[in-house]
């Protein structure tokens, strides 16, 4: 090895090291620059050493689809009322058209199943004591007088656990609290929309 090479190899192991930490350093920069991109559009994220507009409290902003948001539900006119069975809807997916409604006692709601593979199913313990329960065959019309006041909760069978469940107050809410009570217990089975239940209740 020549001398000239044994300058080199010395230098080279005094330089290394430091082409080490300028290298992680600018992969640290371009990260950070990256990560600014990113969250940019989502909202005002200040990173360290950055001059940002003061985000406003968790507590101060609305969540989507929270309960309190939840608009009340005026009676629907008429003696004759259409509920679909849908994939998809206004409300998201699988759900029941319109979700929640307000009737007179002596109406009739009219199940139509727009979309196959669905069914409307009155819930144990989330109707009037002494009312007649439901349950409809799956793809199928199905068609329910509700003569007793009170709020009634039903749910398409097959798609229990995605929440595919629908409200309905005829007359006065009587026993609006036992259901609502019923429907905290019920939130656990959900996989998904854990709050609808609650949000529809919330409407009434």
């Amino acid at each position: 090895m020549t001398l000239t090479t044994q300058k080199f190899m010395r230098n080279l192991k005094f330089l290394l090291p430091l082409l080490s930490v300028l290298l992680f350093d600018l992969n640290a920069v371009t990260a950070e620059e990256a990560l600014k991109e990113r969250l940019a559009p989502v909202g005002s994220i200040c990173m360290e050493g950055d001059v940002c507009a003061q985000a406003a409290p968790a507590s101060s902003m609305p969540m989507a689809g929270s309960v309190s948001s939840a608009p009340k539900v005026e009676l629907s006119e008429g003696s004759e009322h259409i509920v679909q069975m849908l994939n998809m809807g206004e409300g998201g997916s699988m759900v029941f058209e319109p979700a929640v409604i307000k009737v007179s006692k002596g109406d009739t709601i009219h199940f139509k199943a727009v979309d196959m593979s669905h069914n409307s199913a009155s819930l144990d313990g989330m109707i009037p004591d002494g009312a007649s329960s439901w349950t409809g065959s799956l793809s199928k019309d199905i068609s329910v007088k509700l003569d007793d006041e009170g709020v009634y909760v039903y749910q398409c069978d097959p798609h229990a656990m995605m929440a595919m469940v629908g409200v309905i107050q005829v007359g006065e809410a009587v026993n609006l609290s036992q259901v609502k009570e019923a429907a905290d217990s019920k939130k656990s089975s959900f996989i998904m929309n854990s709050d609808r239940l609650q949000t529809y209740l919330s409407q009434l």
